[in-house]
């Protein structure tokens, strides 16, 4: 039977058989290449590579917000926290920094220059745009500069008013400012004194006479209220009649913001064109 035959055969009756060790050394087996493991998909990533991402990420920010220098070796990647998010926030600090065409010790006059001659309350926007400065560092800046004010005692104020800044008097100070604009506005001059304070700014030196010639009026009164303003002053007498002599004084160029009566716009564009017929008419 085919059973006999396979349990009397010669396998049946084999011997095991035994490997021999190798002697004195056990053979090892090669390690794994680590590079190799970890190319693998979802292999973990070591410190290194995370540093160079982290880098990458740095550098990558830095070139979309326009940073200009390596930004990178200022970033600690070994630190306490370097996850992308601080990535993310050292590349916004960056951004509060002026622009080079800005130092950063001039941003504070800079703005104080600008609220001096401003009219009207200025917004952070329109700042940042004059000045190439993000938004966020003029709004602090001026935050600051209000707060040191009020802390210095200044006379003025920094406000924010009306979707802007601008400077103000302190109400403390109220009083003060009030009697001097009301002083100010009794400074004003008519229109007789207007007319006489022209007539002696493009005739000077002229005599009384003259002026209350060219008016056609009697000027002694309006002379006498400039002179009295400081306007005008006297500077002479004339050789043939003895008259006294009238020019403009420095407070009359003071207040056209003039260096000399040079400066002054010339006549022939406000006179009429039939000047001459009105001359010879009054002759």
């Amino acid at each position: 039977m085919l059973t006999g035959v396979v349990e009397g055969g010669p396998e049946a009756d084999a011997e095991p058989v035994e490997r021999p060790e190798p002697d004195g050394e056990s053979v090892e087996r090669p390690e794994p290449d680590a590079e190799a493991v970890g190319a693998g998909p979802g292999a973990p990533v070591d410190g290194d590579d995370e540093d160079i991402a982290e880098i990458a990420v740095v550098e990558d920010l830095a070139e979309a917000l326009g940073l200009d220098g390596p930004v990178a070796s200022n970033f600690d990647v070994d630190g306490p926290d370097d996850s992308g998010e601080a990535a993310v926030a050292y590349a916004g600090s960056k951004l509060a920094t002026p622009p080079p065409g800005l130092a950063e010790g001039d941003l504070v006059p800079t703005l104080e220059a600008i609220l001096l001659v401003v009219d009207e309350p200025v917004s952070e926007l329109t700042l940042a745009e004059v000045l190439e400065v993000p938004a966020e560092l003029i709004a602090g800046t001026l935050i600051d500069l209000s707060a040191q004010y009020t802390r210095q005692s200044r006379g003025f104020d920094l406000r924010r008013a009306a979707g802007g800044w601008r400077l103000y008097t302190r109400a403390e100070y109220a009083p003060y400012v009030e009697r001097f604009v009301l002083d100010g506005q009794q400074l004003r001059l008519t229109q007789a004194s207007l007319e006489t304070l022209a007539v002696v700014a493009y005739k000077q030196p002229v005599t009384r006479s003259r002026i209350s010639a060219i008016r056609g009026v009697n000027c002694d009164g309006v002379i006498r209220t400039l002179v009295t303003r400081g306007m005008i002053e006297e500077c002479g007498t004339e050789p043939e009649s003895g008259a006294y002599l009238y020019r403009t004084t420095s407070l009359f160029l003071e207040k056209l913001g003039l260096d000399s009566v040079e400066q002054l716009p010339p006549l022939a564009p406000f006179l009429p064109d039939n000047v001459e017929e009105i001359a010879d008419e009054q002759r």
